[in-house]
């Protein structure tokens, strides 16, 4: 399931996946077993923590990547979306011209839904299918939203206007959040960096004279 989150990234399946992590754990494995002194303790402790961190490497960090991603170009997407309904279209014809003039990783995942609906799919089908392949919440409930006001015929304007608008409210709460930790980071660096060096100057006179 979360390979399939990955989108284009992934460059295996799941069998793929979980023979290439047994295998290289089993290098490791092996190779601190031969060059280690003490290797019946470092070997299972050292291939153990390559086993999580290989799925790390592979599957987490890209996938929290991928969400940042989206969610990034969520705004974007369903503004042009949202203008595209206001001159009359429906769903599928706006989802067509927003695909065909926005380029971005999420308007790819929409391409790929409307393809399926060519194929014979239906466009809540097709979309709900889409999810499974998104790992961003965000824009999952967005979907959702979108599909329950086509189901129960709601204004799917009005649905647009506010995800949004919750949409803008988050970005700015995660830009002010942002800024909240700038002061943080300063004092990080001030304490890394800029005391020490006022230290050394207060104090690399006496230094000097009393090593002299």
């Amino acid at each position: 399931m979360q390979i399939d989150m990955l989108g284009g990234k992934a460059k295996f399946d799941a069998t793929a996946f979980i023979n290439l992590q047994l295998l290289s754990s089993l290098i490791v494995f092996l190779v601190v077993l031969y060059e280690s002194k003490h290797a019946y303790i470092f070997a299972p402790a050292i291939t153990l923590a390559w086993y999580y961190a290989y799925y790390y490497l592979i599957i987490t960090k890209p996938l929290k990547a991928r969400i940042r991603k989206l969610d990034h170009e969520a705004l974007y997407f369903f503004e042009i979306l949202t203008l595209t309904l206001e001159s009359g279209r429906n769903l599928e014809n706006s989802l067509e011209v927003t695909v065909a003039n926005v380029k971005s990783e999420l308007s790819d995942e929409f391409k790929r839904a409307l393809l399926e609906v060519h194929f014979g799919k239906s466009l809540l089908e097709a979309l709900e299918d889409m999810k499974k392949r998104i790992p961003s919440e965000t824009v999952n409930n967005i979907i959702l939203n979108i599909t329950q006001t086509n189901i129960f015929g709601n204004s799917i304007l009005d649905t647009m206007y506010n995800q949004i608008a919750f949409l803008r409210d988050k970005q700015i709460l995660e830009i002010k959040g942002q800024i909240n930790k700038i002061p943080n980071k300063i004092s990080i660096i001030s304490v890394l960096f800029v005391v020490p060096l006022i230290m050394i100057l207060i104090l690399g006179p006496f230094l000097l004279n009393f090593f002299g």
